[in-house]
């Protein structure tokens, strides 16, 4: 019993400690905007590439003239002021860079679009 429990917990540790993959497969590579996404950051750190932000439609975020909220699976979700891209949107989509913290979406990165 002891062995059985001990390669279930060898395999737990495994598991978590398993690099995340991500969801960059190359479809991005010869974008123009490739170089431009990967320099995005927050106070909360880099946005990373394009393939890693979801596009938000118009309908999905909005703002009061000075704070931001954005809907992610269903949860409106007040994006922290560190995380608002302040630079000109080169891509003109609403654009949320998301983690999860105790089963709760957060917003690492946000960069308004238009909302046209």
């Amino acid at each position: 019993m002891f062995e059985v429990t001990r390669a279930l917990l060898l395999l737990a540790v495994i598991v978590v400690a398993a690099p995340a993959l991500g969801r960059d497969d190359g479809r991005y590579a010869n974008s123009p905007l490739k170089s431009w996404f990967e320099s995005l950051h927050s106070e909360f750190g880099q946005c990373c590439t394009n393939a890693d932000g979801y596009i938000v439609s118009d309908s999905d975020w909005d703002t009061d003239g000075v704070n931001y909220r954005v809907r992610i699976d269903n949860e409106w979700v007040n994006v922290p002021d560190g995380a608002v891209i302040r630079q000109p949107n080169r891509a003109g989509w609403t654009i949320v860079w998301k983690h999860y913290l105790d089963g709760h979406p957060k917003v690492r990165c946000f960069m308004p679009g238009s909302m046209s």
